[in-house]
């Protein structure tokens, strides 16, 4: 008898056991019932599988991994470089070595954490989102418009209105990324959208006129340039985050590798072009450098 009841008893166990893995099963198939995607009944429940419950996650693979190390060594390498030209530079180049330098520092920072293992959290579709580069982005995103406002000699209300904008697109798309209902994280992604288009016709338009209203020839070219490359990079960072966290086309190896080579470009890449303004820098807006043909002229007269 008693061994019976043992076996009785290792037999309830088992069933106990079972039906905890039935029901694990059945609440993925319930929010896979629930979710709008997969209209032809694929499967496709575990792409917009919740974060409570996934039981596996798709994590960075290796290659994501070197593209993270790569881009935190140029960028510290660039922030130290502008951060050790800014104590030579004359005071008034200084304050864009500054502001490189800071631009790239904290990059570098959010590429420490990434790679260490910090930052990043679960999303819908069970996918490894690194939450910390919308940190990094509103700071230097904020860097870069007031580096870009500080040469094109803007007014300061309009440079913290458009720094504003930009914060708040960036946090935009972090909602939009963490959302868990689809309608609502489309929301969010277009509320970003729409926060984007005016930081872009301030780039393009009020800070540029206000270039050409200085009448500075040299730095309405620079600045052209480099606005010019901001929008376009900025503008293929929603594209990344469609095709990663929106719905899933790429997976999250190849997903933080189009960030790394976006990052690189929209802030090394712009931190070299910025310290081109060194050599009229030091001549007020508004008037004109001398030509050294001009001066020979009046030296022999």
């Amino acid at each position: 008898r008693r061994r019976r009841r043992r076996g009785r008893g290792v037999q309830s166990v088992e069933r106990k056991k079972h039906t905890t893995c039935w029901w694990c099963v059945s609440s993925s198939r319930f929010v896979g019932a629930m979710a709008p995607y997969d209209p032809e009944g694929t499967g496709g429940y575990l792409d917009e599988m919740l974060p409570a419950d996934c039981l596996s996650i798709q994590e960075i693979g290796t290659a994501g991994g070197v593209a993270m190390v790569l881009v935190w060594f140029c960028l510290l390498v660039t922030g130290v470089f502008m951060g050790f030209k800014a104590s030579q530079a004359e005071q008034g180049v200084k304050k864009y070595y500054y502001l490189n330098a800071f631009i790239c520092a904290s990059s570098s920072y959010a590429y420490f954490a990434m790679f260490s293992g910090m930052g990043w959290e679960t999303v819908t579709g069970c996918r490894q989102y690194f939450y910390i580069r919308h940190i990094d982005w509103a700071i230097s995103c904020s860097l870069i418009i007031l580096s870009l406002g500080q040469l094109a000699d803007q007014d300061v209300a309009t440079t913290l209105a458009v720094m504003g904008s930009s914060v708040g697109m960036v946090y935009s798309g972090y909602l939009a990324a963490v959302g868990l209902v689809p309608l609502v994280k489309w929301l969010w992604f277009l509320v970003g959208m729409v926060l984007y288009v005016p930081v872009v016709y301030a780039l393009l338009r009020e800070f540029r006129q206000t270039v050409i209203d200085k009448g500075h020839q040299d730095r309405r070219e620079l600045f052209e340039k480099v606005a010019l490359l901001t929008v376009l990079v900025w503008g293929m960072y929603p594209l990344v985050w469609i095709l990663g966290v929106g719905i899933g086309a790429i997976g999250v190896s190849l997903e933080n590798i189009c960030y790394a080579i976006l990052d690189l470009l929209s802030k090394t890449v712009f931190c070299f072009l910025m310290i081109n303004v060194y050599p009229y820098d030091s001549v007020p807006v508004g008037t004109r450098m001398e030509d050294p043909e001009d001066r020979l002229e009046k030296m022999h007269v």
